[in-house]
């Protein structure tokens, strides 16, 4: 969330050019929405070459953008009869399959329609408050456009023991991805550090000072002509951590508007990534349990296509 009104300038590098500017500037912010800079841009907040442009601008190569992220505002979190796809539940735990589009918790540009508002609906006074008002059960998130497998802790004492494993790497996450090219090794690990990029600040990058060591082990599936289909396997948990490792050896995920160009034939809505399992020991039980999240249409879809 951003504290205080922030102005900056970009550049539009050769390969954006094209794209429509509420698109281009999603890539650039990707904790924000299409829909908060079409409103931004609406505003005339948004200046391309010093001037406002509408929301059908596309931007051309070398244009200057000038965007000003307004001061956030204290915005009361409620609840929301969102449906949920629940996989499992329990007193201690909820574990959802979040749909493509959703965003985990409420952040600027996301004050409703998250996971969040969602759970707290469902959970009514059931949810851990370890992590404050704003992502009250949250214990860990995947991003926006990824699909998948979320655990929720509904109480204090789950939400310690969960993160506890999380910390120490003992948290089953397998993830299903289709990448760009074709990988030649049947199977591999990946590992450098991740942190923030240094010039474009909504980015991550590997091996930069001040990342975090960061490991994903990954295992080919099926061979396309110009795609694959791999698992991944997390042994950290970094921010984006499959789609910049994949990016930094030549293979973003595919419809990846942040690592990758984003461009494919199917009108993609981001990256075509999956958490697919989530294992882990009961807080209270100590068992150890573990769940398969399906396949959303849009991916099974697409492996029937000529990939």
């Amino acid at each position: 969330m951003v504290s205080q009104e922030i102005t900056q300038e970009f550049k539009i590098p050769t390969e954006q050019a094209g794209e429509r500017l509420d698109k281009t500037l999603s890539s650039l912010y990707p904790d924000l929405s299409r829909s908060f800079f079409q409103k931004l841009i609406k505003e005339g907040q948004i200046l391309v070459n010093g001037n406002p442009k509408k929301g059908n601008y596309s931007v051309n190569d070398g244009d200057i953008l000038s965007v000003t992220i307004p001061q956030a505002q204290e915005v009361a979190i409620l609840p929301e009869n969102i449906p949920l796809d629940i996989l499992y539940e329990d007193s201690d735990v909820l574990i959802v399959n979040k749909p493509k589009g959703m965003v985990v918790h409420p952040s600027a540009g996301h004050y409703s329609g998250t996971l969040v508002n969602a759970v707290m609906y469902h959970c009514k006074d059931s949810l851990s408050g370890i992590n404050g008002e704003i992502r009250p059960g949250i214990v860990h998130r995947i991003d926006m456009d990824t699909t998948g497998a979320l655990i929720v802790c509904k109480n204090d004492n789950a939400h310690v023991k969960i993160a506890e494993q999380i910390k120490a790497h003992s948290v089953t996450r397998r993830y299903l991805g289709i990448v760009k090219g074709v990988v030649k090794m049947d199977c591999g690990t990946i590992e450098g550090t991740i942190g923030r990029h240094p010039i474009e600040r909504k980015k991550m990058a590997v091996n930069v000072r001040g990342g975090k060591p960061a490991v994903t082990h990954y295992r080919v599936l099926k061979r396309f002509q110009n795609h694959t289909l791999m698992e991944f396997e997390l042994e950290t948990g970094r921010t984006h951590q499959i789609r910049v490792h994949m990016a930094s050896i030549g293979h973003p995920l595919l419809g990846d508007c942040v690592y990758g160009n984003g461009k494919s034939p199917w009108k993609l809505q981001g990256q075509t990534l999956h958490a697919a399992v989530i294992g882990f020991l009961h807080p209270t039980s100590e068992t150890y349990l573990e769940f398969e999240a399906p396949l959303p249409e849009y991916f099974k879809n697409l492996l029937e296509k000529p990939l």
